[in-house]
């Protein structure tokens, strides 16, 4: 049981803050590098961007040493249908995804942060299956390249356990051409990984209660014959308004609790390598300082945490503690 490292506010106590709280909740813990790659470069064999390594050091100067560590690198941008941007905005030319050039950057990005990090588990690209779901013509290079570089950081790390995470809120009844296909190609392509890698948000399904809930998980544990791991999920505690993403969607700690509930059973009876929750405390006073072109998507996650903005426990809070400390 355990949380990213997102922080609920924009200063360096807020991030003290964030450490502590899961140094104190929690038994393993994840850092998520889901921003840009600097490809050029990697591919270039240039100095590091300073961004990109004050980030990285800084995260891992923090590591809590008795914990596990889960490390999440996307090799995807946010739409989950192109590679991820440089820091400059830029994109590298290929051909296909599996060309040699991209291959050996993102090999050299994944072994500095596993060199960084030391992690105990890898979510070596995230949500993966959107990729086949949005842009199903780069699905085949795809897998070649993760592949690919899959294999030379094990021969680097042979203890390492690798995955690729999958959005099961848009794995289960996908909005898809060929739903079963695409269902059938995902599933086939987790159950070839050391361990299932599960982001789910049930809110993006409009879903509310146990029974929707459990139908989603009995869906995934009928599909799934590696050990399952929620590396990123969590519910809304509050009501989500995004009037420029056409979003209005109800919610409340009770529901919240209830999904925590749910969550928490089938970890215990399906006996899940772990769960993250997001983020512990909603980021309110974070996501304040965002450039105005992502709060949006911003604001999606923003109430979900076992905290209130103001540090105020929510029922959830109290479901999470009373399993943590059994």
């Amino acid at each position: 049981m355990g949380f990213t490292t997102w922080s609920f506010g924009p200063n360096e106590q807020d991030v003290n803050d964030t450490y502590s709280f899961i140094e104190n909740n929690s038994d393993i813990y994840t850092e998520h590098i889901d921003n840009k790659i600097p490809w050029n470069a990697w591919i270039n064999d240039l100095v590091l961007p300073v961004e990109f390594t004050n980030e990285v050091i800084g995260k891992a100067n923090r590591r809590i040493i008795d914990k596990p560590l889960l490390l999440s690198v996307s090799l995807l941008n946010s739409n989950r249908d192109e590679l991820a941007e440089d820091f400059d905005g830029s994109i590298p030319s290929y051909t296909q995804l599996n060309d040699i050039e991209i291959e050996e950057a993102y090999f050299k990005h994944i072994n500095y942060l596993v060199n960084q990090f030391s992690p105990n588990y890898l979510v070596i690209a995230i949500e993966v299956n959107e990729l086949r779901l949005r842009a199903e013509s780069k699905w085949e290079a795809y897998t070649l390249l993760i592949q690919n570089v899959k294999t030379r950081i094990k021969q680097l790390h042979p203890g390492l356990r690798i995955s690729e995470s999958i959005s099961l809120h848009n794995l289960y009844q996908p909005d898809a051409p060929n739903p079963i296909d695409y269902i059938d190609d995902i599933v086939n392509h987790i159950n070839q990984m050391d361990f299932a890698s599960i982001s789910f948000y049930p809110f993006f399904k409009n879903q509310s209660t146990p029974e929707e809930f459990q139908q989603t998980f009995d869906f995934l544990h009928s599909r799934i014959t590696k050990p399952i791991a929620f590396v990123e999920t969590s519910h809304l505690a509050e009501n989500l308004s995004v009037p420029n993403l056409n979003i209005a969607i109800a919610g409340n700690e009770i529901e919240q609790n209830s999904y925590l509930e749910t969550l928490l059973t089938n970890a215990q009876e399906h006996d899940y390598e772990f769960i993250i929750w997001w983020a512990h405390r909603d980021y309110d006073a974070l996501w304040e300082t965002f450039p105005d072109e992502i709060k949006d998507l911003g604001k999606l996650w923003r109430d979900t945490g076992l905290l209130d903005q103001d540090g105020n426990e929510r029922l959830s809070y109290n479901t999470w503690n009373t399993i943590f400390e059994e």
